[in-house]
């Protein structure tokens, strides 16, 4: 192939790539956080410091973790609100564990499992007994949480090893480690979604169940597989907020399903499936910490937090609703136009 054609090749691959809906989406929320850190750096003392950065980075870590596994559920056409109490949980049993004279690496790793084994029951309620996704893992969330509340008698473990927090308070490559941990899982579950067999299938899932089914794509393990992965997820999230705060916490984790849903949305994903990315979500989460990080420096109290907070996700969905209208309307359009655009062809 000549060199002409190779640079014709990689030009309309690029601009096939922006033309995307979810390439477009993950631009212009790129455009509005550097606009908010613009804003923040003018207004906000200290916004600019390595140390509030450092800060910034290990807040969002714990939402982002959670979120980039749950954006590809929601890209396959479900929805996982099960991920506060998946990580209470994975936070309450790597601690009783660890108490139990366990070492702490397989302390986290037991607790990661978990996470994952939630997931699994997530996906064979969904999947074996055709429960509706809202239903069965809100069920999960009250189970879960519950069941950390009784194993720790509603109170916070605090007898844990010495090396507990290193995970969550420590440095690795200079950067904060729950931060180096994201950007490993927001990796691999990018390839996942971007090179594997998994993450066509999870689109084409997301985009039409019954095609999907049709086409011979084995819709039923895809998703079970996915809310195995955002349990997983949870579970990574729930020890790396366990370990920054160096204890076993019943009610750790509680609103994290609000945060993460945000995440995902802001980033570009749909609340009815087929469409978002993983790196979407993670622009979607520093959004959401730049926002709460912001308002911390600027001293506004934290109802009025919960208030923009609300502000933030009615403003995402809207926008995703009036997009999916639009886009839509414009298929309508073409299916009507197409029988004119073909007597026009044959007449020419």
């Amino acid at each position: 192939m000549s060199e002409a054609a190779l640079t014709r090749n990689f030009g309309a691959t690029v601009r096939a790539r922006l033309s995307s809906p979810t390439t477009q989406k993950v631009l212009v929320n790129l455009v509005v956080l550097v606009a908010l850190w613009i804003f923040l750096s003018l207004t906000a003392d200290n916004f600019l410091d390595w140390t509030n950065a450092k800060n910034i980075l290990r807040q969002i870590s714990i939402v982002a973790i959670v979120a980039s596994a749950a954006t590809l559920v929601m890209v396959g056409g479900g929805l996982d609100l099960s991920v506060g109490g998946t990580a209470a949980i994975s936070g309450v049993s790597a601690a009783l564990i660890a108490t139990e004279g366990v070492p702490t690496e397989w302390a986290f790793v037991l607790g990661v499992l978990v996470g994952t084994g939630v997931g699994l029951v997530n996906g064979l309620l969904i999947v074996s007994l055709g429960l509706n996704p809202v239903i069965a893992t809100l069920g999960t969330l009250y189970v879960s949480r519950g069941a950390a509340n009784v194993l720790t008698d509603g109170l916070p473990i605090y007898d844990v090893p010495t090396d507990w927090s290193n995970l969550g308070t420590g440095f690795t490559l200079g950067l904060p480690t729950p931060a180096v941990i994201l950007a490993v899982v927001v990796f691999l579950l990018w390839v996942v979604q971007r090179y594997t067999l998994l993450g066509k299938y999870t689109v084409a899932v997301g985009s039409n169940f019954e095609a999907a089914r049709l086409a011979g794509i084995p819709v039923d393990r895809v998703r079970i597989t996915l809310y195995v992965l955002s349990g997983a997820a949870a579970g990574i999230g729930g020890i790396v907020l366990s370990s920054i705060l160096n204890s076993g916490q019943p009610t750790a984790g509680t609103g994290l399903e609000f945060d993460v849903i945000v995440a995902a949305i802001l980033g570009g994903t749909s609340l009815t499936g087929g469409q978002g990315s993983v790196l979407g979500t993670l622009v979607g989460a520093l959004i959401v910490g730049t926002v709460n990080n912001g308002l911390n420096l600027l001293g506004v109290q934290s109802f009025w937090q919960s208030i923009v907070q609300g502000l933030i996700l009615v403003g995402a969905v809207g926008l995703d609703a009036l997009v999916q209208r639009r886009r839509g309307r414009r298929y309508r359009i073409a299916v009507a136009t197409q029988p004119l655009r073909r007597s026009k062809e044959a007449e020419t």
